[in-house]
């Protein structure tokens, strides 16, 4: 096996209210996990398509990529725990694509010997959404209006990492989530107000098997569970024309999405000069239960909601790509394509309640730096295409009506993801 060859891993995922991250924000399901999304849940209609009845109001990425980088004589693996708007939903606009943070394990493939043991890891990562989106045109009129959702998500991920041997390692990830989420249309639709999320997110528990592929080429499987642990009923006061209702805060920013889920993980290297590599990192996450019960009072707005009144178990996925430059050992520089996002329809179970699908696609500037025990990197991810794309209840909604009926969210432009690694082995 190539010593010294590192491998990049993948975020976390999470959005809001119409925000994904990118941030891969708002996927309760993957809260320990990667990216640049945010969604939200709790949305009603877009503004083009609510009703307005008198004196209602309406209810409304792993985090950065780990990344082993190779030190002199040294493997200290790098974790970056995404967003994700934060992807809405990976990054949508109101009606956050709800991608959650999700992060993938940092590959240790040098001299399995000497580097046998524990490792302890902290990621940082934070971002803001608030550009709306249907499809893939972005609703201007949003910001101009002021109409627009805002998610601030503030998350930090501690990781322990523990390497068997030469090819089995394993993984915990622990997130704690703090998000605080801004609308008119939540509440009294005349004024903005806040709501926010705090506590521990969803647990991540990660078994990984590596293998060398050639001279110069490493890989590794993972396969692990998304744990329920974060609530997925989070409540705070809407201020409502009728007054202070305590209500479950939007999908976005909900701590947990109530389901178990199985987590399918890949990364590979190929070294293609002494200092050069070629990464790839990809993972999908399996949620076969289709809702988990908690509200989203949707169909108080119209009855045609009835089929959104409760928040779904989605699925999410997360695929990145490119190309890392070391330098001295010491320093490392890397940059990308990230893909993360939410699909329409689960690949397990059924894909009913409340959800707002979508993608972002992003470039990712890296850097990491390495000395002694210590690794620090810094990943941040920018949107280049933002997607919340036509979900099953939308379509339902369609075929119902026979009016188009195409849900939006919101997405952030940017996402940063900071993380510091420490070898607990000599």
């Amino acid at each position: 096996m190539k010593k010294g060859l590192p491998i990049a891993v993948p975020p976390v995922f999470q959005s809001s209210e119409g925000s994904y991250y990118y941030m891969l924000t708002a996927l309760p399901s993957i809260t320990s996990y990667r990216p640049f999304t945010a969604i939200s849940n709790l949305l009603p209609l877009p503004p083009d398509l609510m009703p307005t009845p008198p004196n209602r109001p309406s209810i409304l990425h792993r985090f950065q990529t780990l990344k082993t980088l190779h030190m002199k004589n040294l493997y200290l693996p790098i974790a970056c725990i995404l967003l994700t708007l934060i992807l809405p939903t990976l990054a949508s606009g109101q009606g956050c694509v709800a991608v959650k943070n999700m992060s993938s394990h940092n590959l240790n493939f040098g001299d399995n010997v000497s580097h046998n043991g524990w490792q302890f890891s902290m990621n940082y990562r934070y971002f803001n959404s608030f550009r709306h989106f249907k499809g893939k045109e972005e609703q201007k009129e949003r910001l101009k209006e002021k109409t627009e959702v805002i998610n601030n998500d503030h998350s930090v991920i501690l990781g322990i990492d523990y390497q068997a041997n030469t090819n089995w390692s394993f993984a915990l990830q622990l997130p704690f989530i703090y998000i605080d989420r801004s609308s008119l249309y939540e509440h009294d639709r005349q004024n903005r107000h806040h709501t926010q999320s705090k506590g521990i997110g969803d647990v991540r528990v990660m078994a990984y098997y590596s293998f060398s592929g050639g001279e110069a080429t490493n890989f590794q499987v993972g396969l692990g569970l998304k744990l329920p642990t974060g609530n997925e009923n989070y409540k705070d006061y809407f201020h409502t024309t009728d007054g202070p209702q305590l209500r479950p805060v939007d999908q976005s920013i909900q701590l947990g999405d109530g389901g178990t889920g199985i987590i399918i993980d890949f990364n590979g290297a190929r070294e293609i000069t002494t200092n050069t590599s070629l990464y790839l990192n990809a993972l999908y996450m399996l949620s076969p239960k289709e809702t988990n019960g908690t509200r989203t009072f949707r169909e108080t707005l119209n009855p045609l909601l009835a089929n959104e009144s409760i928040m779904s178990v989605p699925d999410q996925y997360f695929l990145r790509a490119g190309v890392q430059y070391s330098v001295q050992h010491m320093l490392a520089f890397g940059a990308g394509v990230r893909v993360e996002g939410i699909p329409v329809e689960d690949l397990l179970g059924k894909s009913g309640g409340f959800r707002r699908p979508g993608y972002i696609i992003s470039i990712e500037p890296s850097a990491g730096f390495m000395q002694g025990r210590h690794s620090v990197s810094v990943n941040f991810p920018i949107a280049l295409v933002r997607n919340r794309t036509q979900s099953v209840t939308d379509k339902e909604t369609e075929r119902l009506t026979g009016t188009p009926r195409h849900g939006d969210a919101a997405f952030a432009d940017w996402l940063l993801s900071m993380t510091y690694a420490y070898s607990l082995t000599k």
